[in-house]
């Protein structure tokens, strides 16, 4: 059944993507009400992200202002809460894992209830264990423990974070059985190698993890936005990071629909409940949240954590090893696509859970993943189609009048990038290092010149690689975990 919904979604992204070609012919009318109808509804959307994205600013702003920490210290049980990172890295070098780690030791939080776990690959050989050994020695004595495991990949696993840290968290288990301690209290982070945290991170996931009745059904999720190394990457790959980030600002305020991404936490519990991430995946964050789902119905959801975590946008050697790095990245990303014929296979094995939550679930899932590969294609090609295809077309009114009508709403939709831009600058500015404040007036320029390259930016940093994704699916070709390059 898996591999029917293998075929199925992908098949369906390239009827969709070449509608207005093999409809125009026979039914050009219809093809042109489909391109205004998802114009219109591109322009819905992105409304949506500008207003759900100030949203998010703003309660991210309020949030930076409370004492976390007190407010925790106040909570019952407060001081039974242990907080254990986990960190894959393979190949990952010394100065990114020690940035990472002096960010976390700088907690506002009591660094005796923070843990970390250093989840290596045992593949990499002695450079893994000398670069463990290094950081041992400068951090053991700063948190509460200070670990390392070393992953051997077995058949049926595939390379890649998901395999890696179920190995890292069974260790984590054994560790917690071994002091008699109640998983419950146990929180547990998926942190990327690059992932700089709020300070006050720990304090606000505790409070609101002791405040939660369901929180041991729960994911917590802060946005995570590129702005580490802004400065440094090429322009139109900041572009295309900027854009990024404030989308998953705005994802964060959707709470009907909102899925974790990159860096996350939840209890040890429903890591075990779950028997951890399945290891025979690559992307593993909206996975382990269907793995839950499907074992626990609607109690499961995503919390939103409003403080940000920063992490590197791609940086290759050159600038077109950085347009690789990047494709790369965007196309493992979009892989996430192959969640769905997992999600549509449990959806028929789960009897427990009621059709109606399940297919709300799956919807914006679905839509998400559809919408990605073929966006580009219908916006910006769509219109001009039908009367290419259907001559005839050209010469009625609905031929003269959509690509007017299409252009209009594209233009519109333009116009929120003036909002974009904004949160953008707020947001990042408190990142900024003193010299870079004077940048200021690229960021102006940045703008202006964002409606001449965002087809760029659409077509060969999204869509493409989304759309490689969903072929590799339909013709049944696997992805290959790689680690994207961040100098």
């Amino acid at each position: 059944m898996r591999r029917f919904f293998e075929i199925l979604i992908p098949l369906f992204t390239w009827s969709l993507i070449t509608l207005p070609v093999w409809l125009s012919p026979f039914h050009p009318a219809v093809a042109a009400y489909f391109i205004i109808v998802f114009n219109v509804y591109f322009f819905y959307k992105s409304l949506k992200t500008v207003i759900l994205a100030t949203v998010s600013y703003i309660n991210i702003d309020k949030s930076r202002q409370v004492n976390w920490l007190a407010k925790a210290r106040k909570i019952e049980n407060f001081d039974r809460i242990k907080h254990f990172f986990i960190i894959p890295n393979y190949k990952e070098g010394y100065a990114k894992v020690k940035k990472t780690l002096e960010n976390l030791a700088e907690q506002k939080y009591p660094v005796k209830n923070i843990y970390i776990v250093l989840a290596l690959e045992r593949s990499e050989g002695q450079e893994a264990v000398t670069r463990f050994q290094r950081l041992f020695r400068n951090f053991r004595h700063r948190f509460g423990g200070f670990y390392a495991t070393y992953h051997v990949l077995k058949p049926g696993e595939e390379k890649g974070k998901a395999s890696n840290e179920a190995y890292a968290a069974r260790f984590v288990s054994q560790w917690v059985k071994k002091r008699k301690l109640d998983p419950l209290n146990i929180l547990v982070t998926s942190c990327d190698a690059d992932a700089l945290m709020d300070p006050q991170y720990c304090s606000y996931l505790t409070t609101n993890y002791l405040l939660d009745q369901n929180g041991r059904y729960h994911f917590y999720a802060a946005p995570v936005v590129l702005y580490n190394n802004y400065w440094d990457l090429n322009f139109i790959i900041r572009l295309q990071t900027t854009i990024s980030s404030i989308l998953r600002m705005s994802m964060l305020s959707d709470r009907h629909s909102l899925i974790q991404i990159s860096t996350y936490s939840m209890s040890l519990w429903l890591l075990e409940s779950v028997d951890y991430w399945d290891v025979d995946i690559i992307p593993e964050d909206w996975h382990i949240f269907l793995q839950a789902f499907f074992k626990y119905g609607i109690k499961v959801r995503t919390v939103p954590v409003y403080l940000l975590c920063t992490r590197d946008g791609v940086r290759g050697k050159n600038l077109w090893d950085s347009f690789k790095s990047r494709y790369e990245q965007e196309k493992r990303w979009a892989w996430g696509v192959s969640d769905i014929p997992y999600a549509l296979e449990k959806m028929f094995q789960s009897p427990q859970i009621p059709f109606l939550d399940k297919f709300f679930r799956l919807f914006g899932i679905i839509e998400g993943h559809i919408l990605w590969p073929s966006s580009f294609f219908l916006l910006t090609l769509g219109a001009s189609i039908p009367a290419l295809v259907n001559p005839y077309f050209k010469r009625t009114v609905m031929g003269y009048v959509l690509p007017k009508v299409a252009g209009g709403i594209l233009t519109l939709s333009v116009l929120f990038v003036l909002v974009i831009a904004y949160l953008d600058f707020q947001a990042k500015h408190r990142f900024m290092k003193k010299g870079e404040i004077k940048k200021f007036p690229y960021l102006v320029i940045q703008w202006v010149l964002f409606p001449l390259f965002s087809p760029i930016i659409s077509a060969f940093l999204s869509s493409l690689p989304a759309l490689e994704s969903h072929t590799r699916l339909l013709l049944g070709k696997k992805l290959n975990y790689k680690v994207t390059q961040k100098i």
